[in-house]
């Protein structure tokens, strides 16, 4: 697949943590309805069998909408199910070998909080950055947060396309204008909201609207 930046314009993470009975895939499905342009599956509890099977039921859902789908840190499952791509952080799998395993026509992004690693990622063959956190965040217990300058020179000191992710909701979307991001990585802003349709058409909204992309 060729990455289009535009996918990275609202990118939603799932986390079952918000679901209250409801399936994952219904609540997806109300993202992609609502405008989401990328879907990362985020699974760090569930056995390899249950994460492939609710990964290629997703799958199938996005390829539905034309929407990219990507694994997030389980390289192996993404090869196995011939994914879109594949998100790893800095404790994961090297880019360079994980570019080395799924080859050259898939995504792969890199998690960052620091210039050095932004410039290390894209050399070692990441397709985009997700830089953060940006602000605090109870998504992620090990996100570390950066300052919207580091973030702004992250953006500056690489080619490839930057999204910010960590705390970003509706209230605070406007404090990244200047930045120099290409989108917006969103969780519970997204799957924690009641109406998930229009939570997502609101918050594409406003960053189209209030920032000003790379």
């Amino acid at each position: 697949m060729k990455f289009d930046k535009n996918a990275l314009t609202l990118y939603a993470v799932t986390d079952r943590t918000w679901l209250n009975g409801r399936r994952l895939y219904d609540d997806v499905k109300k993202a992609v309805i609502g405008g989401a342009t990328l879907i990362q599956l985020r699974e760090k509890n569930l056995s390899h069998d249950d994460f492939k099977t609710e990964a290629l039921e997703i799958q199938e859902l996005c390829r539905e909408f034309n929407v990219p789908f990507i694994i997030n840190d389980d390289v192996e499952l993404a090869c196995e199910i011939n994914a879109d791509g594949v998100h790893v952080g800095q404790s994961d799998m090297s880019a360079d070998n994980v570019r080395a395993l799924i080859g050259n026509d898939k995504i792969l992004g890199v998690s960052v909080r620091t210039v050095d690693e932004a410039i290390s990622a894209e050399n070692n063959g990441a397709d985009y950055l997700g830089a953060g956190a940006v602000f605090h965040t109870g998504s992620k217990s090990d996100a570390v947060d950066i300052t919207h300058e580091t973030l702004k020179k992250i953006c500056g000191s690489v080619k490839i396309p930057v999204v910010a992710i960590g705390g970003i909701n509706e209230k605070n979307i406007h404090e990244l204008k200047g930045t120099g991001i290409a989108g917006i990585a969103v969780i519970s802003a997204i799957f924690a909201s009641e109406n998930i349709e229009e939570a997502c058409i609101r918050l594409k909204q406003q960053f189209l609207t209030q920032t000003e992309r790379c």
